[in-house]
């Protein structure tokens, strides 16, 4: 995913320069170069070789990923593999503005569950006393670390992905279409496969705003944020306005404004009422 006759320090620069906007001076023989190239060239994909990904590969980045860290050893992680092309299909009828999950040649759902340790509690005679919002945050954080691993194990092995929150917005549909029973959940989907195109790197928020030191401190917040906007407005612009039908049209439209029109209107306001279905209190 990186260029690959940089060094691999001066391809961390280089990515790292566009995605902070600040200079890292990454020294060439910090250990672990090559790892740190993969990760902060991360890109996501969305155009895919039609070349499938082959299924020894494919077992072995599983592997990988599930070798993940694990909140107390419990393993509250599953991966779908949703191969029949029809399921897959019915799924995306359901995402419309994500056509991409088509061409994909792996489609994966990441799934937090927490159905095995009620079930052992049970084989083992014992009562499942942690009915609490904490119970679904440990198997929703396990999901989302085992998709990090993931996505870190496929890009080292030289494919692209692409992930799909956007599951969540149909989650009875993806339970009945996976055969998810009461416990588990979905969490997020990935598209794998050998990119087709490049990618770009998107630029983040300084870590001057999201990294602190001994107290939270959001003292520059706002000016941090309007000098990001701007930054990343002149590395990739948007292409198109968010809901200009109800807001109009921006004279500047900067990561800022999308996100708040994004979060101006509800998304998966029903996602706790399925979560409940499942069988969680979140109490």
């Amino acid at each position: 995913m990186n260029n690959p006759k940089a060094p691999p320090a001066a391809a961390i620069e280089a990515a790292l320069k566009i995605r902070f906007g600040t200079h890292f001076g990454i020294p060439a023989d910090q250990p672990g170069l090559d790892a740190l190239a993969t990760m902060a060239g991360h890109r996501s994909i969305r155009r895919f070789q039609p070349d499938p990904v082959a299924p020894k590969l494919l077992r072995l980045l599983f592997a990988c990923a599930l070798s993940a860290p694990t909140k107390s050893d419990l393993q509250q992680a599953d991966i779908i593999h949703v191969a029949d092309a029809d399921k897959r299909r019915r799924l995306v009828a359901h995402l419309p503005e994500m056509p991409w999950i088509l061409d994909a040649p792996v489609f994966l759902v990441f799934c937090g569950n927490n159905r095995r340790i009620r079930h052992i509690g049970e084989w083992r005679g014992k009562p499942f006393a942690n009915e609490h919002l904490d119970h679904f945050m440990n198997a929703a954080v396990d999901a989302g670390i085992v998709m990090m691993h993931f996505i870190s194990a496929a890009e080292a092995a030289g494919l692209g992905t692409c992930p799909i929150s956007a599951i969540r917005n149909a989650a009875d549909t993806v339970s009945r279409e996976l055969a998810l029973p009461p416990g588990v959940f979905p969490v997020a989907g990935l598209c794998v496969g050998h990119p087709a195109a490049a990618g770009h790197i998107s630029p983040r928020l300084p870590l001057e705003v999201t990294v602190h030191t001994d107290r939270y401190d959001e003292s520059r917040l706002r000016e941090a944020v309007d000098a990001y906007d701007r930054r990343r407005h002149d590395n990739h612009p948007y292409a198109k306005q968010r809901r200009v039908r109800q807001f109009g049209e921006a004279a500047f439209y900067g990561w800022s404004e999308d996100k708040a029109r994004q979060y101006a209107e509800p998304e998966r306001a029903d996602f706790g009422h399925y979560i409940r279905r499942q069988g969680f209190s979140l109490k």
